[in-house]
């Protein structure tokens, strides 16, 4: 019942592979099953595209090698309980490297100062009970606002009850995940350059829409990234 969300889940995600990638955050009142939704479509990334953690210190993200995160996807469980990596998250977002310089103490017992860098860009996925207290950070990713209504309750309890009673092939799904792995795997870094970007306008009741276009003109840039296969390839000429 949410193959929307889904889908622009999994399109999210792939575009970690992309110059500027998406983000995310699915927003729902507790029990609604936003993590579980971001559980099962990030089943169908390889396992060494993507970092889950159930909880982030304050200088965390500061301690990974230069490039170990980048092209990476950042699962967050609970936003809610990672308020102090909501700086970092949105440098990373924004500026694609985040940078602090501290004091180590070298071999022989003496004092220096390093510069911690670390490099993106990662699309970071995350879930939440509350958007206005992540603003900053709403404003630089979609908004995936789940179904509570009573149907989809009763869809989801329905395939709860077909899969405790045998009745749902889990064969075919994991063959159906790692079909979708493999592409993923087969996809490689390219520029896309969308011709028709000029002609793109946004209503003018949009909120905040210079960062708006650019989720926009992210997500089409991430679907014909997706399509590199199936789309003629140029070169420039220059």
């Amino acid at each position: 019942g949410e193959e929307v969300n889904a889908m622009i889940l999994y399109v999210a995600m792939t575009s970690r592979q992309c110059e500027d990638p998406l983000s995310a955050i699915c927003l729902a009142r507790s029990g609604t099953g936003k993590s579980y939704l971001m559980e099962r479509v990030a089943l169908c990334m390889p396992d060494d595209s993507k970092m889950e953690n159930t909880q982030f210190t304050e200088n965390s993200f500061y301690y990974f090698r230069r490039e170990e995160i980048r092209g990476k996807i950042f699962l967050i469980e609970d936003l809610d309980g990672a308020q102090a990596v909501m700086y970092p998250i949105r440098e990373l977002q924004t500026k694609q490297r985040i940078s602090k310089t501290v004091t180590v103490k070298d071999k022989s017992g003496g004092m220096r100062t390093v510069s911690l860098v670390v490099e993106g860009p990662v699309s970071v996925i995350g879930c939440s009970t509350q958007e206005a207290i992540y603003e900053d950070n709403a404003n630089r990713s979609l908004l995936l606002h789940l179904d509570d209504s009573a149907e989809q309750d009763a869809r989801i309890m329905d395939y709860q009850r077909a899969a405790r009673a045998g009745l749902i092939d889990k064969g075919s799904e994991q063959e159906v995940r790692k079909q979708l792995q493999d592409v993923q795997r087969v996809l490689r870094p390219m520029k896309i350059v969308n011709p028709y970007a000029p002609l793109i306008a946004l209503p003018q009741e949009v909120f905040k829409p210079r960062r708006t276009l650019g989720l926009l003109l992210g997500f089409v840039e991430a679907i014909t990234f997706y399509h590199q296969l199936q789309r003629e390839e140029k070169a420039d000429e220059g």
